[in-house]
């Protein structure tokens, strides 16, 4: 099941792990390896942070994206998060995409099991040099990220890709495709869309795009969507957001169900704008 969370929501979640909030575990998706694991590589969650640097984010908001996350790893209820889980350390990356071929490794796969570890990657990700990039291929990023997948040497009980971008996918194959096969081997997809400015036609931005995340990017087992409309509330959504993943859970209350079997809006719409615009796609 798909869930839009609020913001109201996803910040009083932030309790989660200390009981305040009901909330319900999200079903653990059974993972394709079949070999042996060492039990020193097994982790609760392998979770992927795939970070949207197109054109259309301004250097500030790659900046306080950027800080968000660092935040969010050494919060204390992130760090209270860690210990709900059976082995209490989780496996993380993080990456950055644009176009369909342009993806950026920041921190390749990393363990953080308590505050050491996780201020490390906290600094790792604050020193990398900003960039900015042209297109967005929200596809370009799942696809990449099920790369990343295979390529980890650590096991968890669950998979995740957190997706974050500020606009529909415009760039490589349709983001539906890559979503239903990673939903196939058994990935679960969260989204967090920026929608802290005013929409623009000129960067091509969308009304809605929280909609167009719970229909056409985010999927499986209590998969969820938190939406970011000011930048006053980057550090508190992403903590948060985190801190759900990590602990494997989704408020109970109040959410909003993804109501349509069918998009409520088209999952080719940034498609169909950057051909309108520029006569190709």
């Amino acid at each position: 099941m798909r869930w839009c969370v609020s913001i109201g929501a996803a910040l009083a979640a932030a309790a989660l792990v200390g009981g305040d909030v009901a909330g319900v575990a999200a079903p653990a998706p059974k993972l394709s390896q079949n070999q042996p694991v060492d039990e020193s590589k097994r982790v609760d969650v392998e979770l992927i942070l795939a970070v949207d640097v197109s054109y259309s984010m301004d250097m500030d908001e790659l900046a306080v994206q950027r800080e968000g996350y660092a935040q969010a790893v050494i919060s204390s209820e992130f760090l209270q998060a860690l210990k709900t889980g059976p082995t209490g350390k989780i496996a993380v990356t993080y990456f950055e995409w644009a176009a369909s071929h342009d993806q950026k490794v920041i921190i390749p796969w990393r363990i953080i099991d308590g505050p050491e570890s996780a201020g490390a990657v906290a600094e790792e990700i604050l020193k990398a040099p900003l960039r900015r990039a042209s297109r967005t291929s929200i596809s370009g990023a799942i696809n990449f990220g099920m790369g990343l997948f295979a390529d980890n040497p650590y096991r968890g009980l669950r998979r995740v890709i957190d997706v974050s971008g500020d606009g529909p996918n415009n760039n490589g194959e349709p983001v539906t495709v890559a979503r239903d096969a990673a939903l196939a081997k058994g990935v679960v997809i969260n989204g967090l869309p920026f929608m802290v400015k005013e929409t623009n036609a000129a960067t091509m931005d969308i009304e809605n795009l929280d909609v167009y995340y719970e229909d056409c990017v985010i999927g499986g087992p209590g998969s969820f969507v938190v939406a970011i409309q000011g930048r006053d509330k980057f550090n508190e959504a992403i903590r948060t957001k985190l801190v759900m993943e990590v602990a494997g859970r989704v408020p109970e209350r109040p959410v909003i169900p993804a109501a349509a079997p069918q998009p409520r809006v088209s999952c080719l719409i940034g498609e169909k704008i950057w051909q309108d615009r520029w006569g190709r796609y």
